[in-house]
């Protein structure tokens, strides 16, 4: 991963392409100031961790700056997006997810609402970076309420 983002730079230098490189250079740096924090080198897991961050980060900047009516922004922050999300593993659909989940579910043995904790545990690791964790905590949520 590390291998394709430093070859990605490189090309988006060569290429002249601003956006691409800006968006690059942050997510190394990212992935540097991670590693820093660690004192050792990152996983492949840990490096999508990052990079569902970045990707959750610019999310959040769209959707304010889409109710500050911030259209040019807005724009910028969806490229951003695409570009981080083209080195993000492949998302799950939500019957994916609802089928993790419930199995999960079996595996934790959870019997209501106060076993969120432990249904997401089992749950995350699952899934970590292939679906949005809100959907997975609303789905989580109302599953154990059903229990």
């Amino acid at each position: 991963m590390m291998e394709r983002l430093n070859n990605d730079l490189k090309d988006a230098i060569r290429n002249k392409d601003p956006l691409r490189r800006t968006v690059l250079r942050t997510i190394l740096s990212e992935i540097a100031n991670a590693k820093i924090a660690k004192r050792s080198e990152l996983s492949e897991d840990e490096i999508v961790i990052v990079l569902t961050k970045q990707s959750h980060q610019r999310k959040d900047s769209i959707q304010a700056f889409a109710d500050a009516g911030r259209k040019d922004l807005e724009d910028k922050e969806r490229l951003e997006l695409e570009i981080i999300s083209a080195y993000l593993p492949e998302q799950l659909s939500e019957e994916e997810v609802r089928n993790i989940i419930s199995d999960s579910l079996r595996e934790s043995g959870a019997s209501g609402p106060a076993d969120m904790g432990k249904v997401m545990g089992v749950v995350m690791p699952k899934i970590r970076g292939r679906a949005d964790g809100k959907l997975v905590n609303s789905i989580v949520t109302s599953k154990l309420k059903e229990l």
